[in-house]
């Protein structure tokens, strides 16, 4: 979706930043909301706990103004055509590790999101990026399980060590 010329050849605004200007501003209200309903500690001073996400969500406010002049402009470039393939292959590749994490362990269902991800970039056939995802995923788990004593899924593969 792009912002294309009117009749006049003006550009038309450009929905899709408009789209994305007004997730920015709710955003950055949802932020605020949440944060002036801090209670507990986050009260008691004028530079805590609320501070910083009272910025977020000032910038978040800004950058969605910003957003909006810009694509009621049209000063966007055009953009090019979305191809659908390889999103799918990277979306796919993380439902794959969601649903198989606890099951198949951390490092196979990494590994397979590691091949789904190359795939999606056109890089390397599964057969070998399957292994090397495993492998890179395996050294990643034994760091953190084993090295830093911290707790991700361990599924037959993590057991044998």
């Amino acid at each position: 979706m792009s912002a294309s010329n009117g009749i006049d050849g003006r550009r038309r605004p450009d929905r899709a930043a408009l789209v994305i200007a007004a997730l920015l501003v709710l955003a950055g209200i949802a932020i605020a909301v949440s944060t002036s309903r801090m209670g507990g500690v986050a009260g008691y001073s004028p530079v805590g706990p609320k501070t910083f996400p009272y910025i977020i969500a000032a910038g978040l406010l800004g950058l969605g103004a910003l957003t909006a002049i810009e694509a009621w402009r049209g000063g966007f470039p055009e953009r090019e055509t979305q191809a659908f393939g390889p999103m799918a292959w990277i979306v796919g590749g993380l439902a794959l590790q969601m649903l198989t994490m606890k099951t198949l362990g951390f490092s196979i269902a990494t590994g397979l999101l590691f091949a789904a991800t190359a795939r999606g970039f056109g890089k390397g056939p599964l057969w070998m990026t399957v292994p090397i995802g495993i492998v890179f995923s395996f050294v990643i788990w034994f760091i953190f399980a084993k090295g830093l004593q911290l707790s991700l899924p361990a599924g037959p593969f993590e057991k044998l060590f």
